[in-house]
Protein backbone atom coordinates (compact mmCIF):
# COMPACT_ATOMS: atom_id res chain seq x y z
CA UNK A 1 0.00 0.00 0.00
CA UNK A 2 1.91 3.02 -0.95
CA UNK A 3 1.08 6.94 -0.02
CA UNK A 4 -0.34 7.49 -3.10
CA UNK A 5 -2.95 4.96 -2.97
CA UNK A 6 -3.71 5.80 0.82
CA UNK A 7 -4.39 9.62 0.07
CA UNK A 8 -6.33 8.31 -3.07
CA UNK A 9 -8.70 6.12 -0.38
CA UNK A 10 -8.80 9.14 1.83
CA UNK A 11 -9.90 11.48 -1.41
CA UNK A 12 -12.17 9.43 -2.32
CA UNK A 13 -13.80 9.39 1.04
CA UNK A 14 -14.05 12.77 1.22
CA UNK A 15 -15.22 13.29 -2.15
CA UNK A 16 -18.29 10.77 -1.48
CA UNK A 17 -18.83 12.34 2.09
CA UNK A 18 -19.55 16.06 0.22
CA UNK A 19 -21.31 13.75 -2.47
CA UNK A 20 -23.65 12.03 -0.35
CA UNK A 21 -24.00 14.93 1.72
CA UNK A 22 -25.46 16.85 -1.51
CA UNK A 23 -27.46 13.81 -3.11
CA UNK A 24 -29.18 13.53 0.54
CA UNK A 25 -30.22 16.84 0.76
CA UNK A 26 -31.59 17.17 -2.83
CA UNK A 27 -33.51 13.70 -1.94
CA UNK A 28 -34.85 14.71 1.24
CA UNK A 29 -34.23 17.75 2.66
CA UNK A 30 -35.17 20.03 -0.31
CA UNK A 31 -38.41 18.26 -1.07
CA UNK A 32 -39.64 18.69 2.45
CA UNK A 33 -38.40 22.08 2.50
CA UNK A 34 -40.49 22.68 -0.26
CA UNK A 35 -43.95 21.92 1.34
CA UNK A 36 -43.66 24.75 3.84
CA UNK A 37 -44.72 28.33 4.22
CA UNK A 38 -42.85 30.67 2.57
CA UNK A 39 -41.64 32.08 6.50
CA UNK A 40 -40.89 28.23 7.74
CA UNK A 41 -39.34 28.22 4.50
CA UNK A 42 -36.76 31.06 5.24
CA UNK A 43 -36.66 30.14 8.83
CA UNK A 44 -35.53 26.79 8.16
CA UNK A 45 -33.05 27.67 5.55
CA UNK A 46 -31.59 30.35 7.51
CA UNK A 47 -30.70 27.77 10.36
CA UNK A 48 -29.49 25.04 7.92
CA UNK A 49 -27.72 28.12 6.75
CA UNK A 50 -25.84 28.62 10.16
CA UNK A 51 -25.55 24.73 10.74
CA UNK A 52 -23.83 23.62 7.87
CA UNK A 53 -21.23 26.20 8.90
CA UNK A 54 -19.41 23.24 11.54
CA UNK A 55 -15.82 21.62 11.14
CA UNK A 56 -17.39 18.30 10.41
CA UNK A 57 -18.57 20.21 7.08
CA UNK A 58 -15.69 22.31 6.48
CA UNK A 59 -13.03 19.29 6.81
CA UNK A 60 -14.41 17.16 4.06
CA UNK A 61 -15.24 20.18 1.88
CA UNK A 62 -12.43 22.01 1.79
CA UNK A 63 -10.34 18.40 2.57
CA UNK A 64 -11.61 17.44 -0.94
CA UNK A 65 -10.71 20.81 -2.32
CA UNK A 66 -6.97 19.99 -1.16
CA UNK A 67 -6.86 16.15 -1.68
CA UNK A 68 -8.01 15.99 -5.08
CA UNK A 69 -4.92 18.11 -6.45
CA UNK A 70 -2.55 16.26 -3.84
CA UNK A 71 -3.91 12.65 -5.09
CA UNK A 72 -3.47 14.37 -8.62
CA UNK A 73 0.01 14.77 -7.99
CA UNK A 74 1.33 11.77 -6.02
CA UNK A 75 0.05 9.79 -9.12
CA UNK A 76 1.48 11.69 -12.02
CA UNK A 77 3.49 9.92 -14.08
CA UNK A 78 3.22 11.17 -17.39
CA UNK A 79 0.62 13.75 -18.88
CA UNK A 80 -0.88 10.66 -20.76
CA UNK A 81 -1.57 8.57 -17.53
CA UNK A 82 -5.04 7.61 -17.57
CA UNK A 83 -4.90 7.92 -14.00
CA UNK A 84 -3.70 11.16 -13.56
CA UNK A 85 -5.62 12.30 -16.44
CA UNK A 86 -8.65 11.02 -14.12
CA UNK A 87 -7.75 12.48 -11.03
CA UNK A 88 -7.09 16.22 -12.93
CA UNK A 89 -10.49 16.39 -14.42
CA UNK A 90 -12.32 15.08 -10.93
CA UNK A 91 -10.20 18.05 -9.31
CA UNK A 92 -10.66 20.92 -12.07
CA UNK A 93 -14.62 19.48 -11.46
CA UNK A 94 -14.54 19.78 -7.93
CA UNK A 95 -12.96 22.80 -7.77
CA UNK A 96 -15.15 24.55 -10.30
CA UNK A 97 -18.44 22.86 -10.11
CA UNK A 98 -18.72 22.36 -6.46
CA UNK A 99 -16.28 24.32 -4.64
CA UNK A 100 -16.11 27.31 -6.74
CA UNK A 101 -20.45 27.01 -7.54
CA UNK A 102 -20.90 26.97 -3.68
CA UNK A 103 -18.55 30.29 -2.81
CA UNK A 104 -19.39 32.33 -5.95
CA UNK A 105 -23.60 31.25 -6.10
CA UNK A 106 -24.73 29.54 -2.75
CA UNK A 107 -23.15 31.74 -0.12
CA UNK A 108 -24.05 34.70 -1.70
CA UNK A 109 -27.85 33.22 -2.03
CA UNK A 110 -27.60 32.41 1.68
CA UNK A 111 -25.95 35.51 3.25
CA UNK A 112 -28.67 37.56 0.78
CA UNK A 113 -31.47 35.31 2.57
CA UNK A 114 -29.47 35.92 6.06
CA UNK A 115 -30.75 39.13 5.67
CA UNK A 116 -34.34 38.34 5.83
CA UNK A 117 -35.45 39.53 9.35
CA UNK A 118 -38.10 37.60 9.72
CA UNK A 119 -40.05 39.48 12.61
CA UNK A 120 -40.17 43.00 10.46
CA UNK A 121 -40.86 41.55 6.74
CA UNK A 122 -43.65 41.66 5.69
CA UNK A 123 -45.55 38.57 4.10
CA UNK A 124 -44.67 40.02 0.14
CA UNK A 125 -40.95 40.72 1.37
CA UNK A 126 -40.96 37.01 2.55
CA UNK A 127 -42.82 35.72 -0.18
CA UNK A 128 -40.17 37.95 -2.54
CA UNK A 129 -37.01 36.58 -0.75
CA UNK A 130 -38.16 33.29 -1.25
CA UNK A 131 -38.68 34.33 -5.08
CA UNK A 132 -35.70 35.35 -5.25
CA UNK A 133 -33.69 32.50 -3.55
CA UNK A 134 -35.08 29.14 -3.41
CA UNK A 135 -35.31 28.45 -7.54
CA UNK A 136 -31.88 30.03 -8.04
CA UNK A 137 -30.13 28.26 -5.10
CA UNK A 138 -31.57 24.86 -5.90
CA UNK A 139 -30.12 25.18 -9.70
CA UNK A 140 -27.27 26.04 -8.20
CA UNK A 141 -27.15 23.04 -5.86
CA UNK A 142 -27.96 20.72 -8.12
CA UNK A 143 -25.09 21.35 -10.41
CA UNK A 144 -22.77 21.03 -7.64
CA UNK A 145 -23.98 17.70 -6.49
CA UNK A 146 -23.47 16.52 -10.20
CA UNK A 147 -20.08 17.53 -9.97
CA UNK A 148 -19.17 16.12 -6.97
CA UNK A 149 -20.66 13.00 -7.76
CA UNK A 150 -18.72 13.27 -11.49
CA UNK A 151 -15.44 13.78 -9.06
CA UNK A 152 -16.22 10.76 -7.23
CA UNK A 153 -16.82 8.39 -9.91
CA UNK A 154 -13.75 9.76 -12.08
CA UNK A 155 -12.00 8.64 -8.41
CA UNK A 156 -13.35 5.93 -7.97
CA UNK A 157 -11.89 5.04 -11.90
CA UNK A 158 -8.79 6.27 -11.57
CA UNK A 159 -8.51 4.21 -8.41
CA UNK A 160 -9.54 0.67 -10.10
CA UNK A 161 -7.05 2.44 -12.78
CA UNK A 162 -4.67 2.65 -10.42
CA UNK A 163 -5.03 -1.62 -8.95
CA UNK A 164 -4.83 -2.71 -12.53
CA UNK A 165 -1.65 -1.24 -13.06
CA UNK A 166 0.02 -2.59 -10.12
Amino acid sequence: MSLSNIILGITILATALIAGLYYGYSCSVTIGLNKLSNKEYISAMQSINVAIQNPWFFASFMGTLFLLPISTYLNFTSMQSPRFLLLLTAAVIYAIGSFGVTIFGNVPLNDMLANVDLKTATADEISMARQKFENPWNVLHNIRTIATIISLALCIIASINASSES
